[in-house]
């Protein structure tokens, strides 16, 4: 008889720990969503901590690879372009168009204010310059499309928050997830450069060329797919399964194209997203089918488990200001001043926040997650990258 080998490698470990999760929590998910309110995420990221290599150490990330932020960076990433590929797939007919008024508040003045504040908060707490500190609230302002959608999702949402309060938030979790780069490069230009170099970069490189060219992109894509997906549907060329999964596969394709070309992939999956439904062909289609909802829940409870198992913990010190007290004060005050004050004040100009009850959930919800990880390991890539870059102690603190 041959000898029974047990192969005891992260590789065997890891799917063994992901999967008994998921299949834990899926059996009691009612149970724990819609009786104790608790989310998958949030349970996902204390069992990465359990897990993870400061308690258990049956998973340990850090092993997986010679550059373990660029994979935070990478996995991270495709968790965004998949969830806001989703989020524009999910919004009605012509949506963007429809609510603009709606989106141009949330997307620029109120966002603007919500990185302002974040930014304040930093140099409040944390003691740094200005311009730090500016860099720093970047990587919070946007909200997060993986949390919202675990949110704004399922029978609880369904049932007490409305229709249109649900599609103006997922819109704007999916843009303002691109539209985190002006905030981030705005201060890490102006650390670099004079301030007269740094706007122009700015304009050209930050807003035309990644986020202008990035729409674009996006837009013609969505169109062309969509034109290409009617066709070959009424011809009789794809099945179902390869129907299904276009979307996806288009996410992919693009996070690739635009991460070559050195666009704003994330902003282009929107876009793409909402292309690809604008005559609300496609979201009919597709509307029953449960695989936007599995994709999710899959993705999300990776990330995070992922995500709770690399927290570093041992950088929670005094000696770099990031004593525990200083961060919780600091996530108190983000939670409390950075959205909800500026949407109670300003929600009469946005028509689809229609009561201050609205306007109290939209204020609260603003979710912090994946797009925040993705900003802060994309703002150490540029400090590494370029030396000339007067950071400071930004790198130690996102």
């Amino acid at each position: 008889m041959g000898e029974i080998q047990v192969l005891t490698g992260q590789l065997q470990i890891v799917p063994a720990l992901i999967g008994g999760f998921m299949l834990i929590v899926g059996l009691c998910s009612m149970v724990t969503k819609e009786r104790l309110y608790l989310s998958e995420t949030l349970l996902a990221t204390v069992y990465g901590i359990i897990v993870g290599p400061h308690v258990l150490n049956w998973m340990d990330p850090e092993g997986w690879s010679s550059n373990s932020l660029q994979l935070t960076q990478e996995f991270s990433r495709y968790a965004l372009a998949i969830e806001v590929m989703i989020a524009g797939v999910c919004l009605p007919k012509r949506y963007v168009a429809k609510e603009w008024v709606s989106l141009s508040m949330l997307l620029l003045p109120i966002m603007s204010i919500m990185w302002l504040v974040s930014a304040a908060v930093v140099k409040f707490i944390f003691q740094t310059s200005y311009l730090h500190a500016l860099a720093i609230g970047a990587c919070v302002a946007p909200t997060d499309p993986v949390l919202a959608n675990a949110i704004l999702k399922g029978m609880f949402a369904e049932s007490h928050v409305p229709l249109r309060l649900r599609n103006i938030l997922t819109a704007e979790s999916g843009a303002n997830d691109g539209l985190g780069y002006p905030f981030l490069f705005f201060a890490l230009y102006l650390m670099r450069f004079s301030a007269g170099q740094a706007i122009g970069t700015w304009v050209y490189a930050t807003w035309v060329y990644q986020i202008l060219l990035s729409v674009v992109i996006g837009s013609v894509a969505g169109y062309v797919a969509r034109k290409s997906l009617r066709y070959a549907e009424n011809a009789g060329w794809v099945d179902k399964e390869s129907f299904l999964s276009s979307s996806i596969t288009l996410a992919l394709l693009l996070v690739g194209v635009c991460t070559l070309l050195g666009t704003d992939d994330i902003l282009c999956c929107f876009a793409v997203g909402n292309s690809l439904t604008w005559d609300d062909w496609f979201r009919i289609e597709i509307e029953d089918t449960g695989l936007q909802e599995t994709l999710n829940i899959m993705l999300s409870t990776s990330f995070f488990i992922y995500f709770g198992a690399i927290m570093p913990w041992q950088d929670f010190t005094s000696a770099n200001m990031l004593h525990p007290w200083r961060v919780a004060v600091a996530i108190i005050l983000v939670m409390l001043f950075r959205r909800l004050p500026v949407i109670m004040l300003a929600y009469k100009l946005i028509p689809a926040v229609r009561t201050w009850q609205d306007a109290l959930f939209a204020g609260w919800f603003g979710p912090i997650g994946v797009s925040a990880v993705f900003y802060a390991v994309e703002t150490i890539k540029q400090i590494d990258e370029h030396p000339d870059i007067r950071a400071g102690r930004v790198g130690d603190i996102v």
